[in-house]
């Protein structure tokens, strides 16, 4: 066996590394894409229903 330890190897420099995409950031509200859809539909309708409401 090699007594050289392995080097820990990061990614490479993009965008002068400023930000690696793959990096989960823990900050929001983390919702389902299907929640997400589901809400603008009841949004989309409760918008339709007020607007034939007379005033």
């Amino acid at each position: 066996m090699s007594s050289k330890k392995k080097k820990k190897q990061g990614a490479p420099m993009s965008s002068a590394g400023l930000v690696r995409f793959y990096e989960e950031s823990n900050i929001g509200l983390k919702l389902k894409p299907a929640y997400i859809i589901g809400i603008s539909v009841v949004f989309t309708v409760l918008i339709i229903l007020a607007s034939h409401i007379p005033i």
